[in-house]
């Protein structure tokens, strides 16, 4: 008996943290729910609120268009400079056609963005770098591109 009780200590040891674990969103489960928290944000004509959800940090990348920015307060500018009031921002659809965690605070994703506006509606692909940080999982780089009208 002696042999089962290292065993032993194993499973009881086990059995004190599974429920911390089963509670805890698989990472791919919590990029997805910030990503759906990004786009409400965007849906309410919101932009800081869509940017909350990007790492504060000059080494944000954001790409489209044919011009790359850095910066967290240089990305939010861009995207105020483009859609200044909840008519140009329109409603945002995305379908995330692959979210690949890569290691346990790193994820890519890769979608697809459609807007629905009155004239027009506009769409193309992205391609997200997520990091896990203290405030949650967040955009690190962003390079967007569009399909067209």
């Amino acid at each position: 008996m002696p042999a089962l009780r290292p065993l032993g200590l194993l499973t009881l040891a086990f059995l004190s943290v599974a429920p911390a674990l089963a509670s805890a969103p698989a990472p791919a489960d919590a990029v997805r729910a910030m990503l759906d928290a990004q786009v409400a944000g965007w849906n309410s004509g919101d932009v800081a609120r869509y940017m909350e959800f990007y790492v504060k940090s000059d080494r944000l990348r954001f790409a489209s268009g044919g011009t790359i920015t850095y910066g967290w307060k240089e990305t939010l500018e861009r995207y105020r400079k483009s859609y200044p009031d909840k008519t140009t921002m329109g409603t945002l659809t995305c379908t995330y056609l692959d979210i690949d965690v890569v290691s346990d605070d790193t994820a890519l994703v890769f979608g697809r963005w459609e807007l629905q506006r009155a004239a027009d509606k506009p769409w193309g692909l992205f391609t997200l770098l997520v990091k896990k940080t203290p405030d949650g999982w967040r955009v690190a780089a962003d390079h967007t591109s569009s399909g067209g009208k």
